[in-house]
């Protein structure tokens, strides 16, 4: 007689891997799990996706205008102090019939990007060091903590003495607002990989550089791009800063030398015309660059909530 514990043979004319327990019960066991944790997709078009993505802030930033005016329609306050939406829409035809608001526009930007890229250039491979090399992060750490929340405008003084009024003056101070957020993102993103997956790479034969760059570097993108969007929020932060102080020199022409010099001149509709358009292109920049990367990347993760496509 066999042991109560075995199992019977399969049933005469079923294939072995069909049988209770067989690789194909398996497989579709798993297969149904699967289909317990997937979220459905809602297919949707690239016009859908954009809309979806643009016309929320578009109506929010409608709707306060529309409060704006007609707070100075009803309380009439002084014009100097408070201008109106009207005031401040002719201040920029103004600017941009003169060209210094494409001028303006064009030098912050292209400042600005050129910093984001050098800073990510810098802040990636020091976040994969202090990620991996413990000694190092334990020294470094701290004082890259500190940077971050130290404000950039502190080292607009020492960049001019060092640099003088140029260029240089301004991605200094770019630099050092966006590479220690990069840097930080990623060591974050790191330390959330499971180490199950160094296990499986160390299995696999990869080397320690293939190690951090193959396998940890893509395990630790969501981390990273969070790092990512903090560095060009402090380098468009740090950007304006360091335009408004270095005015003169070699420096171009930018929002924040713009911005300064409507002040100076006590022209308030050019100053609150100014910020709008900095607020704007950082919101551009945000809707357009970093949100359709982060929907896709948290999408293929299955991190995206509704699974909306």
């Amino acid at each position: 007689m066999l042991p109560d514990t075995l199992s019977p043979p399969a049933p005469t004319g079923t294939p072995a891997n069909t049988a209770p327990g067989g690789p194909d019960e398996l497989r579709r066991l798993a297969s149904g799990l699967d289909a317990l944790q997937t979220v459905p997709l809602t297919m949707r078009g690239p016009w859908r996706r954009t809309l979806d993505g643009v016309l929320p802030p578009v109506v929010l930033l409608l709707a306060l205008v529309v409060a704006w005016q007609f707070y100075t329609v009803i309380a009439r306050p002084r014009p100097d102090l408070v201008p109106g939406p009207l005031d401040v829409a002719a201040s920029i035809t103004a600017l941009w019939s003169d060209n210094r608001l494409q001028q303006a526009v064009l030098t912050s930007l292209s400042r600005g990007a050129i910093g984001f890229l050098i800073a990510v250039a810098i802040g990636t491979p020091l976040g994969l060091l202090l990620a991996e090399w413990r000694l190092l992060r334990r020294a470094l750490g701290p004082l890259l903590s500190g940077l971050q929340v130290l404000p950039s405008v502190a080292w607009v003084p020492a960049a001019i003495i060092w640099f003088g009024l140029t260029d240089a003056t301004v991605y200094f101070v770019v630099l050092m607002g966006a590479v220690p957020s990069i840097a930080n993102g990623l060591v974050s993103g790191i330390d959330q990989v499971p180490p199950q997956l160094r296990r499986v790479g160390t299995v696999l034969g990869a080397t320690r550089g293939q190690l951090a760059t193959l396998v940890i570097l893509p395990a630790a993108l969501p981390g990273y791009l969070s790092g990512l969007k903090q560095g060009w929020a402090f380098s468009w932060r740090s950007l304006m800063a360091a335009e408004i102080i270095a005015m003169g020199g070699s420096i171009g022409f930018g929002l924040g030398s713009m911005l300064q010099q409507s002040r100076e001149l006590a022209d308030l509709p050019a100053v609150l015309a100014t910020i709008l358009i900095i607020l704007f292109a950082g919101i551009l920049v945000e809707l357009t660059v970093f949100a359709p990367v982060e929907r896709r990347l948290l999408r293929r993760r299955g991190l995206t909530p509704g699974g909306h496509r």
